[in-house]
């Protein structure tokens, strides 16, 4: 099967695998008036429309006046959820915090307590929704996490879900073990128990099932401990799982020093990184990985993403799909706040959500860039003037037509 796209006004991202850091993020490796050969899945060749040779393609399209972008990479997500959560949108709204709803039970505790009496057919439905629906949004590759089990029975059951989903998902679909994302009630005044079974049970079922890719726990207060991170990092590797944790959201507890020192493929979050968690990240393979949306909905302070940028740092963004936090997969409105709140260019967000965020999710040589041999996943725009109008035109959606292995995607 082949596709060929000719007429391309701009073809965005033209570049190989290699991460974009610091001034890098600013340049975008564009080519005008393009044209874009696909075959059996993959990139075959690109170039200028006046260089075109004679394809025998199966099928083309114009696309006169258009962008074509290698799709998004989504690398922090927890779309596998048994429902949404509207009524703590309205405490929020009345004024109570983001701590104070998960003292009262709400929060992540509410998603596992919710999730204990959902099917995994019905958590396998309701997450294709999720993903159909980001797919049209130009998400090409998605992580998924674990994290509203908190037991052994409802860990195992989520990944087991996202291993399913592996499989029919339209898109690739990486797992992240998140077994320490809240901490359980009945371990509340003693979660080195909880701790326990996570290190010394769950994980040995992780990996004889081949069940996530990454291990992750929520590391700040009044949910993990810098020494609880260790311990889980530490048995997650021995397992054959890979760090991307969650640190310095609310407060600088160490969490990225801890990455760095374990060859984290990403540390997320950052809003209250400090100086010495920007110098380890500086002497580091591991990406930063922002999520604006989240600040955005909780109302809080945003990362310094130019900062980040400015000291030589490879930032990725990333939505941050969740039903308490972010309710929202869209990346376009993620790089618009990027772009508003966060002082980051229309380049440097596009890189973050194509060549970086694939780093952030060990996909480079697969996604993420136009190369010839990568995976055929990207995205038509509508007629627009330039890529700029992307981020400056929030709420908008300006993909066209959704091509998938190098195929035009009908939603499933």
């Amino acid at each position: 099967m082949s596709l060929l796209i000719k007429n391309i006004k701009s073809l965005i991202q033209i570049t190989g695998s290699a991460k974009k850091c610091g001034k890098e993020m600013k340049k975008l490796d564009v080519l005008e008036n393009a044209f874009l050969f696909l075959k059996d899945e993959k990139i075959e060749a690109f170039g200028k429309m006046e260089n075109i040779p004679h394809f025998k393609a199966d099928n083309e399209i114009d696309a006169i006046g258009r962008f074509v972008f290698p799709s998004y990479i989504d690398t922090h997500t927890h779309i596998v959820f048994p429902q949404s959560r509207e009524k703590e949108f309205e405490l929020k709204i009345k004024g109570a915090t983001y701590e104070e709803i998960a003292a009262a039970g709400g929060g992540i505790l509410n998603s596992a307590k919710m999730l204990k009496q959902a099917t995994e057919e019905e958590l396998v439905a309701s997450a294709m929704k999720r993903i159909n629906e980001v797919v049209k949004l130009g998400t090409g590759a998605i992580e998924i996490k674990s994290g509203y089990g908190l037991s052994m029975e409802g860990e195992l059951k989520m990944l087991r879900v996202i291993k399913k989903i592996k499989k029919i998902s339209p898109i690739p679909v990486k797992a992240t073990f998140l077994g320490a994302h809240a901490v359980p009630p009945e371990y509340k005044n003693d979660r080195s128990k909880y701790i326990d079974i996570i290190v010394n049970e769950m994980l040995t079922v992780i990996e004889k099932e081949k069940l996530a890719e990454y291990i992750d726990i929520f590391i700040e207060k009044g949910f993990y401990s810098l020494e609880d991170g260790k311990r889980v990092i530490e048995a997650g590797k021995k397992h054959g799982l890979k760090p991307k944790i969650h640190v310095d959201q609310m407060n600088e507890l160490g969490g990225v020093q801890l990455g760095v020192k374990n060859n984290a493929v990403s540390v997320d979050h950052l809003e209250n990184i400090g100086e010495e968690g920007i110098t380890a990240l500086k002497n580091s393979k591991t990406i930063a990985t922002l999520l604006p949306s989240c600040s955005f909905y909780l109302n809080m302070k945003f990362p310094p993403a130019r900062k980040l940028i400015d000291e030589g740092l490879a930032v990725s963004i990333a939505s941050d799909y969740n039903p308490g936090s972010s309710p929202s997969g869209n990346l376009n409105f993620s790089m618009s706040l990027a772009c508003i709140k966060m002082k980051m260019m229309p380049e440097e967000v596009i890189n973050a959500v194509t060549i970086n965020a694939a780093h952030a999710l060990e996909l480079e040589n697969e996604m993420g860039s136009i190369a010839k041999g990568k995976l055929a996943n990207l995205f038509i725009t509508k007629p627009i003037s330039s890529i700029a109008c992307i981020p400056y035109s929030f709420g908008n959606n300006f993909v066209d037509t959704v091509i998938l292995k190098g195929k035009v995607y009908k939603e499933i």
